[in-house]
Formats: structure tokens, sequence, C-alpha cells
């Protein structure tokens, strides 16, 4: 890793922007999840510009607690998280940081839960203007394809499973393979092993989808399958004012994912596209949506269309990716915007790439497997990275700490099957 160009970057991004010192910023998720690099990314990103930057996270074993950039970590209470025990823990956050702060949510429940308690929370919290339902109509996949529908906004077909029947009846109507999703994936227990996104191969296969559908809170739907390649994914993320106008965006595209070809994005890179641009816009404008996004959209080559996968009504895990040439980001143009400062105009920095340095191997060995990839070529990506997602030169605790939290999963797991083997358990 180009410890030197990471330096420089970091400088750089410090340097040309800065928000209000005078107004902190507090980064929540609903969903427990150490490894996640977005959270890490926020913290750094204002307290890089200036913010007091305070995240409620898992607890000190958190790689993003370990950051020099956060000023203060806390812990959701335990017992259920009602939306009154929610409401309640804010409150108290924010009586200990003794100043209005901004509110960033990090996850579709986290957003979800922001938007439908804003009246409560807006004394203490600065808030873009969403209007309060819109998060969840769109986070949910079946209302999402809906919307779609009556905006005029491709999709691929989708189909709600509620029977046995409407397993065969989808098969029929989308044919093999095709995608199954969970409509409402913020619902699914912690711990179930259920991936919010499954291609389908079989019809048996699709049968044990529906098998464990049942209990679990959330719509099953299975969608037919856009075919893909190298090159067929793409994202675009932005922040809208109160207008809905875009202060700053733009659209990125997968060079790899985990899992492949159906998942989170590894290495991501900015990139003119006024498609996916124009389609996010009038998306944005057709909804009154106010605040950060991302979308997903897979481009069939075949009938050349965009299909909007998935809207994420909050910021995107990957969004240090649009870092403009002066350093701006959507946090960043975040607190400007909703402090009263001037968001200076967006530079694109088109070309910049982000890699996520404990994922990327995965889907890195799976393009070499199918010869999309050489071993070269993976390292050339890894060192012409512009960031990573967690190693940074002038702020390292976070990088090692996430190594050791990986190595202690993998050896866990690999204790585990040896357990749970014949061999071991005789």
């Amino acid at each position: 890793m180009n410890a030197t160009k990471s330096a420089e970057n970091n400088k750089l991004h410090e340097e040309r922007i800065r928000v209000d010192a005078g107004t902190p910023a507090l980064i929540l998720r609903l969903d427990d999840n150490v490894f996640h690099h977005g959270t890490l990314a926020a913290i750094r990103s204002l307290g890089r510009a200036g913010a007091e930057v305070h995240a409620i996270l898992e607890g000190p074993h958190a790689p993003a607690s370990r950051s020099r950039h956060l000023t203060r970590a806390y812990r959701w209470p335990d017992g259920p998280r009602t939306p009154e025990a929610l409401i309640a823990a804010l409150e108290s956050i924010a009586a200990r940081i003794a100043r209005r702060a901004l509110l960033i949510p990090m996850d579709d429940a986290g957003a979800i839960f922001v938007a439908e308690h804003a009246a409560e929370l807006r004394a203490s919290f600065l808030l873009p203007g969403q209007v309060s339902e819109l998060p969840r109509r769109l986070a949910d996949k079946a209302a999402l394809s809906e919307l779609c529908a009556g905006l005029g906004i491709a999709q691929p077909e989708t189909r709600v499973i509620r029977s046995e029947a409407d397993v065969a009846s989808a098969i029929s109507l989308l044919g093999l393979p095709l995608m199954a999703k969970w409509a409402q994936p913020w619902l699914l227990p912690s711990g179930a092993g259920l991936r919010p996104t499954t291609p389908v191969r079989t019809p048996q296969a699709a049968a044990r989808l529906f098998g464990q559908a049942a209990g679990h809170g959330s719509d099953l739907l299975f969608q037919r399958f856009v075919p893909g390649t190298s090159g067929s994914d793409w994202f675009f993320q932005g922040y809208f004012d109160e207008g809905s106008s875009c202060l700053l965006g733009g659209a990125g595209r997968k060079e790899r994912s985990y899992p492949p070809r159906a998942g989170l994005t590894t290495l991501g890179r900015w990139l003119p596209n006024p498609r996916v641009e124009s389609a996010a816009h009038r998306i944005a404008a057709a909804l009154g949506y106010r605040g950060i996004l991302d979308l997903d959209f897979r481009h069939d080559a075949a009938a050349d269309v965009y299909y909007l996968l998935d809207f994420n009504p909050r910021l995107g895990a990957q969004f240090r990716l649009f870092t403009d040439a002066n350093g701006l980001d959507l946090v960043r143009a975040l607190h400007l915007d909703l402090t009263g400062g001037p968001v200076p105009e967006s530079r694109a920095a088109y070309g910049r790439t982000y890699l996520v340095e404990n994922y990327d191997p995965f889907p890195a060995f799976h393009d070499r497997r199918s010869r999309e990839l050489t071993y070269a070529g993976w390292l050339r990506s890894v060192r012409e990275a512009d960031e990573f997602a967690w190693f940074s030169a002038d702020d390292p605790k976070p990088f090692v700490a996430m190594t050791r939290q990986t190595l202690k999963r993998g050896f866990t797991r690999i204790a585990r099957r040896r357990r749970n083997s014949p061999a071991g358990s005789r």
C-alpha cells in the first residue's frame, strides 16, 4: 500500500475543506457490524475537516473506535431497540455532547428510524428535511418495485413470494437463474446467515429459500436476473438539498464486489456516466428526496438499459470514492449545507479509486480463477488505489485492529468447523 500517497491525500483533504467546528456530528448504526468501513470513513472525513465526531459503536473492540479522529464512542443500551429506547439513548448522548449535533445514520434501519422520528430528534440534532415515510418505502424492495413502475424507472421484473405456488409461478415467468432478495433486509435477525441478495439457479434452491422465509419478518422477492459482465455494475451517490438539487454526486463503476457480481463494492472507480447520473437526479426530483442517497444499477448490454437494483436512503459505505479535487465529499457537503455554509462547486476527480482491503482479495481470487484478472493486475490495482477503507498513514490503529479482528474471526471459524467435523467429534 502506498503510505506516502495516502498521507499526501489525507493532508490535501484536511487543508482544503473545513467545516463549522462548533457543530459536532454523531454517527449511528442499528446493524451491529464491526467491519463497517463506512463508519470509519465518516469519522475520519469530518474529523480531518475540523468537526468533533462522536459515534455509536459496538464497543472498544470495534476498529473504528481506535481512530484518532473520534472524539467519543458510545454504545446502545442492552435490551430491545424499540423506538422509545433509541430516542431515550439519543437524548442521553445529546445531553453529554451538550451541543446540537449533526445526526448521520449509516444503515437503512437507522435512516428509517431517524426519518420517522425526526420530530422528536430535531431539538437535539440537525437533520435534512426528509419526507418521514420516504426512506422506508425506498429501502423496502417490494415497495421500490411499485414506485419504479409508477415513475417509469427501469427495474428487473419482481415477484413477491408468499406461497409454494408463487415460487413455481415466478420460476415459470422469470426463468432461471433469478435473484432472490429480502424485501426488508433490516428486519432479518442477526446471525441468521441470510444474505440480502442470493442468486438462485435451481428450483430446489428456490424452494429452500422459501422454506427459510417463514418467521424472519421480511417478504421474499424473486427478481429477473440481468446478465452482467465486468463493468456492468454501477452506483450513484449524492447529496440533495432542501430543493432536491444535487450539491455533490457521482457515478462509480464496480470493478470488483463481494460476493462477486452481487455484493458490496470492494474496488470502485469514479467515472462519468451521464445516463446513471441523469436517472439519479430524475428519481430524487420526482420523490422530493433530501439528504444523501446511494443507488445501485446494472447495465443490460443486450437491451442497452440501466436497471435500478437498489435504493439505499443513506450514506453508502464507499462514499469516500466521491471526494473531489478540493477534498469535498458527501458528509462534508451535508455538514456544510445544514450548518448554513456554502457548499463549493464540485470538481470531479474522474478515475479516482477506492479499495476495501479486507474484502477485495475474495472477488480478486474469483476473477483470477475465471481468468478475468491476473495476480500482477490485482497487485497493481492495490498499489494504485487512491484511498483505502482501513489503511491510512495518519490514522493506522483502525487498520491494525481490523486485521486482528479478521484473523480472530477466521481462526474461530476454522476451530468451529473442526469441532463439527466427524473427525473432530471422535
